[in-house]
């Protein structure tokens, strides 16, 4: 694909019509009342004030849909809140949410970018949450394990895979409409990681439910990704058994260094930011800072560059297929949220274990392989699964099925086609998407996201843009922070997209505040370009060392 240059100005933001219930609609008291849904409970709808947490009054309605007994003799059910504000937009937000899910997370529809107070709510929509159909703390017993339990009923992973969204969304619509007695102008669908991945796949199953989906370092890969998480833990343990010391903060930050002294430049600017990661794949070699005689202190031991090397490589299967993907070289490897998935997370009741090697292990023990595995639920124990787990020979099980998960892992949790997507369904139903990623993400490869895309646009005759815009962030790691320019709203230019026909193109960002990893960058602000285009300075700004806000 070719790389290009361009200047281009920010879409306005839509105006907006507000409505209030008193429009019409129901009283939200009695909201419940008028809830004659099959399946669906309504346990509270109330009116509540502005908080210093969430300064919009609206009316809070929580539930429960398809309340059930598993096959395992747990409880289950879609348990929802939906946040109607008193000044309403007009507009709805499915909130998409992260992780296993297991949690009512409070329905504000964050935006997520670097600024926490930017939210669908505050912005006017009416947003719903959900647990995707789990309880994560309905198994104390299995410890640290219990998040992903769950993974032992088969409707429950189904659920959590695709099901919840498809059985809430239509109700909460419904919710919505009764309420204000009006019919929603246009619904989006937002969230990151596993949120982001929720978003490929309404996009994928549900193509005509949401106008506008924002997909934010999507881990639409999931099952595949989860196989990575024992490479790393049994990588790291041949350098260290003590894997927080396989690669100390000293030696992250070395290895940054070297990342930056050998590609910063190659955007036109140093200044802190690998603005053209392609290049870079081929200008670093980590063998590079590898220490020549006895180790120091501004280099890498070669066990170090071994097991970094083969982690970036990815896991491959039994007949040295790749199974999942490579991953990119950014001095965001560098951040507090890097480490803290892959090697040391601040967390002591866990030994201070990565999160791979602790919540990623009960995932893939329990929900990503079938049959699924019973696992301890200390630090300790879990960990010992990922190292003990054979790759090679046990990673056929996220495609495994039986008598009682009758889907693989990889049916319930990926897009359907996400190895060839076209989104044809999407597009003719002239739906938008936009896909954010981070360079340095621990978690979600960039390097898969961007094979996607590739294959998308190729499958749409390289017109994907025309539906679905993707962009790379560097120094980002698992959502906005690290050494990056934070400060950013992809949402605004989804909805100019959806409503007014104004294609996003160049998106500006700043760094907030509390983002110290990014002091050090030079500038106030950049600008992120849909791939393949590339920020650049151009020759004459970069001699009058203008700052990185002249990035086209």
């Amino acid at each position: 694909m070719r790389k290009t240059i361009y200047l281009i100005a920010l879409a306005g933001l839509t105006q907006l019509a507000w409505h209030s219930p008193a429009d019409a609609g129901v009283e939200c008291e009695n909201l419940q009342a008028k809830t004659d849904s099959v399946g669906i409970t309504i346990s509270e709808s109330a009116k509540t004030s502005p908080t210093n947490d969430i300064p919009v009054g609206h009316c809070l309605v929580r539930g429960i849909v398809g309340a059930r007994k598993g096959t395992d003799g747990v409880s289950y059910g879609i348990r929802f809140e939906l946040r109607l504000p008193d000044q309403w937009n007009g507009r709805y937000v499915h909130q998409f949410n992260g992780g296993n899910d297991g949690t009512v997370v409070p329905a504000v529809g964050p935006l997520l970018g670097g600024n926490k107070q930017d939210t669908a709510l505050a912005r006017g929509y009416a947003v719903v949450s959900s647990d995707a159909g789990h309880d994560g703390k309905a198994n104390p017993d299995r410890g640290l394990a219990a998040g992903a339990a769950f993974g032992f009923d088969p409707e429950a992973r189904r659920d959590y895979g695709y099901g919840a969204v498809a059985k809430l969304n239509p109700i909460a619509v419904n919710l919505v409409e009764t309420y204000y007695g009006k019919k929603i102008a246009f619904s989006y669908g937002v969230g990151g990681s596993n949120g982001g991945r929720h978003g490929l796949m309404a996009a994928t199953r549900m193509p005509n439910d949401f106008d506008g989906i924002l997909a934010g370092y999507p881990g639409f890969n999931l099952p595949r990704a989860a196989l990575q998480h024992a490479l790393d833990i049994q990588s790291w343990a041949k350098v260290n058994s003590d894997i927080s010391k396989a690669l100390s903060r000293e030696d992250m930050a070395t290895l940054a260094k070297g990342i930056l002294a050998a590609c910063d430049a190659s955007d036109g600017l140093t200044d802190g930011i690998v603005g053209d990661p392609d290049s870079c794949e081929t200008l670093f070699k980590p063998q590079a800072l590898q220490c020549p005689n006895g180790r120091t202190d501004d280099c890498l031991s070669e066990a170090q560059v071994t097991a970094l090397l083969a982690s970036r490589a990815g896991p491959r299967g039994p007949k040295d297929e790749q199974l999942y993907s490579a991953w990119a070289w950014d001095p965001g490897m560098a951040s507090a949220n890097w480490r803290g998935w892959k090697l040391e997370s601040a967390v002591d009741s866990w030994g201070r274990r990565p999160t791979i090697g602790v919540m990623g292990a009960a995932s893939l023990a329990q929900i990503f392989t079938t049959p699924p595995t019973s696992v301890g639920g200390t630090p300790e124990e879990l960990q010992k699964f990922l190292l003990e787990f054979d790759i090679k020979s046990e990673s056929s099980k996220i495609f495994a099925k039986d008598g009682v998960m009758t889907e693989s892992a990889v049916e319930f949790m990926i897009p359907p086609r996400s190895d060839n997507p076209d989104l044809k369904d999407f597009r003719e139903a002239g739906h938008k998407m936009i896909v954010f990623d981070g360079n340095a993400d621990p978690v979600f490869s960039v390097l898969d996201t961007v094979n996607w895309y590739q294959k998308l646009d190729a499958n749409n005759k390289g017109a994907a843009q025309s539906f679905v815009k993707f962009y790379r962030i560097p120094g980002m790691p698992h959502g906005a922070g690290g050494p990056s320019y934070d400060d950013f709203d992809f949402f605004s230019p989804l909805v100019d997209w959806v409503e007014k026909g104004t294609a996003p193109q160049a998106v500006s960002a700043g760094i907030t505040q509390k983002n110290g990893e990014a002091k050090a960058l030079v500038g106030v602000r950049y600008l992120y370009c849909p791939y393949p285009q590339v920020s650049r300075v151009k020759p004459a700004l970069q001699a009058r060392k203008r700052e990185p806000a002249s990035k086209a």
